[in-house]
């Protein structure tokens, strides 16, 4: 999509240690998640593997309270592990400070959330332009890349629609489009598709996938919807901390 003739300087510049299989887009060894509750350790990932090669679509099930959304945040580097060690595009993004990480997290993460999170006050072409906000770019690349978002999620024509405007598979498309803007190589999902009715939804899969054949992202997805989880390539099952591969999807589930 922008990738080819990006403005913005590499992420792994200044980011942290280099070492991940360039294969890989994501290789978790040994992570876990303590959190505290007064005396009481609460453990939601314990030892857990990872290895997702860049380009797949991966789709995380499991209970509630089974650690799916802490796992997400760990790839999105919006928590670090406890243990462990985790590499994400190629940086080791537990050994990376606060500013480091948030740098690193614009550069390489879009987070696509169930309740769409724009904001209501700020048309859809603004509320697209929001990340671009934290890069060195002109008024006219950020003018440029928005269209281009727009335009990839169907949108080109509704730049100018306030979120009340919008239905609730056009405001995820907005969102959508918000995720992808600083091209991103990975896109995390956290039931993309949990507020919408069926058809929206299968629209909203048909997107995400085709984010991944056609500009090549790399996708995981939390979802408790075995209807969605067939979009993708590969589904995972987290019970009690620990990851299980129970199938493989067909990757053709939202077509």
């Amino acid at each position: 999509m922008i990738r080819a003739d990006s403005p913005l300087a590499p992420a792994g510049a200044d980011s942290g240690p280099r070492t991940q299989d360039p294969g890989l887009l994501i290789c978790a060894r040994g992570i876990a998640k303590v959190y505290r509750k007064g005396s009481t350790e609460v453990v939601p990932l314990d030892d857990l593997d990872l290895d997702v090669p860049r380009g797949q679509f991966l789709a995380l099930m499991g209970p509630s309270g089974s650690g799916k959304t802490t796992l997400l945040n760990l790839l999105a580097g919006i928590d670090q592990p406890s243990r462990g060690t985790l590499h994400v595009a190629g940086t080791e993004i537990g050994q990376l400070s606060r500013s480091r990480l948030t740098r690193w997290r614009a550069d390489t993460v879009g987070y696509i959330f169930q309740l769409y999170h724009l904001l209501p006050v700020l048309t859809a072409w603004e509320n697209v332009e929001l990340p671009l906000l934290l890069h060195p770019l002109s008024a006219s690349d950020r003018a440029r890349r928005v269209g281009l978002a727009l335009d990839l999620v169907g949108l080109s024509g509704r730049g100018d629609h306030f979120p009340r405007q919008l239905s609730g598979g056009q405001e995820q498309r907005v969102a959508i489009a918000r995720a992808i803007v600083a091209d991103p190589p990975l896109l995390v999902a956290d039931e993309p598709t949990g507020d919408l009715d069926r058809e929206a939804a299968a629209q909203i899969l048909a997107l995400l996938r085709q984010l991944v054949v056609e500009q090549n992202k790399t996708v995981v997805m939390v979802t408790h919807d075995p209807r969605a989880a067939t979009a993708a390539d590969r589904v995972l099952h987290l019970e009690k901390g620990r990851l299980i591969e129970t199938a493989l999807a067909a990757g053709s589930g939202a077509s």
